[in-house]
């Protein structure tokens, strides 16, 4: 393998303070206190109510810093030990116990939607299958090279840098994934490959077991995978391992059942749709038209679409295919975490479909969003979905009804 020297690590700067009290969550997931130079701190590894005496700093602004807490006293009675050591880059939120973590979600979505003055029914537990490891079904690693050893690892970044940091575990992602992920590491070694040629190593599984993605080279289209199938509520779906789907499956059975009970139109239609999931699980027995612009997902729903008649998928953008709503269907909406586009939601406003079920990895632009649509509608149900354990995301789902003339 051709080497280049191995490079200092730049130590992150310190913060030191005689004490300062952690305040409350925010909505990213960090604790916030105030330093006594009444700078704000946004800090990993801190939980409401503990006392923070050193602080590493990731960013340093002139009004506020990021970082991680250092050295704590008084910590809080809802701390635990992580379960991994690169717990800050993946699920920082391992350092709480699990029915904190819940209801510091519900906190935190309740605040939000506060913060943009939209009436919601009160919010319901966030709703789990309660398994908190080992659950995803996708993970993404870095490589590095140890000149110590002379091997190549597999890395995750350290959050707010461009470190890379060699790791020996992961309570994260399905175990399949991480023993596939050190047989190709294994193979690069055997062969004195150069890390620095490649990207990324990609994987996926199935609940089944099987594992399908590999490496990513740099500056190179990434390769087609070999796909996959796994059953959702009984149906059967094929999907690319490098492309969209939802890395939590038990969970997302959970709110598909949640949504299918929404379902009273006999129209359809599904929009964001990706590989067809949604709206091929919860309205397949309706006049059903999915929507969906990436082209990899698009062939993926058109294969899952076959055996379903009175599906009709369409390629195109969701704020480019406006004429599709229509006022006698119920619309689906699961927007990436940008949330929908504002003529998307202009439409809505015009054609006033009676229901909108909108499915959302952002509740900030989830709130964004419904704060639009309230002019003519009313969120008649909330239900937020535990789809990322011991990390701060969290899916929200919103039911909103058109209001009474």
């Amino acid at each position: 393998m051709s080497k280049k020297p191995q490079k200092t690590r730049q130590k992150l700067e310190k913060y030191t303070t005689e004490g300062v009290k952690v305040d409350k969550f925010i909505p990213g997931g960090q604790a916030i206190c105030t330093l006594p130079d009444g700078k704000k701190a946004m800090l990993w590894n801190a939980l409401p109510g503990e006392n923070i005496i050193e602080i590493k700093v990731t960013k340093h602004k002139s009004h506020y810093l990021e970082g991680f807490s250092s050295i704590i006293t008084d910590p809080s009675p809802h701390r635990i030990q992580p379960q991994d050591k690169c717990y800050l880059a993946t699920s920082p939120w391992q350092i709480m116990d699990y029915d904190y973590e819940l209801t510091q979600k519900r906190e935190i979505l309740a605040e939000i939607f506060r913060q943009h003055n939209v009436k919601i029914p009160d919010i319901p537990f966030v709703k789990t299958d309660g398994n908190s490891l080992f659950y995803r079904n996708k993970m993404e690693y870095s490589l590095y090279y140890s000149h110590e050893d002379a091997q190549i690892h597999l890395a995750f970044h350290e959050r707010g840098t461009h470190r890379k940091d060699p790791i020996s575990g992961s309570s994260l992602e399905r175990l399949e994934i991480f023993e596939y992920a050190q047989q190709i590491v294994s193979e690069l070694n055997a062969n004195k490959s150069d890390a620095r040629q490649f990207q990324s190593l990609l994987l996926r599984c199935n609940q089944s077991g099987e594992v399908s993605g590999g490496l990513l080279k740099k500056h190179q289209p990434h390769p087609n995978f070999t796909p996959l199938q796994d059953r959702l509520l009984g149906y059967e779906y094929s999907y690319s391992p490098n492309g969209f789907f939802q890395i939590n499956l038990p969970v997302y059975e959970m709110a598909l059942r949640e949504m299918q009970t929404y379902i009273h139109t006999t129209k359809v239609l599904d929009l964001y749709a990706g590989v067809g999931t949604i709206g091929l699980c919860i309205a397949r027995d309706k006049e059903l038209t999915l929507v969906e612009c990436d082209h990899s997902a698009y062939r993926e729903m058109q294969n899952n679409c076959q055996d379903v008649p009175n599906a009709t998928p369409i390629f195109a953008k969701s704020e480019e295919a406006l004429e599709y709503i229509q006022p006698d269907q119920t619309v689906i909406l699961d927007p990436p975490r940008a949330g929908c586009h504002s003529q998307l939601l202009d439409k809505l406003l015009t054609v006033c479909p009676p229901v909108i079920i909108y499915l959302s990895c952002n509740p900030a632009t989830q709130a964004r969003d419904t704060k639009i649509l309230t002019e003519k509608y009313r969120v008649a149900a909330v239900a937020p979905f535990n789809f990322f354990p011991r990390t701060p995301h969290l899916e929200n789902l919103l039911v909103l009804e058109r209001n009474r003339l």
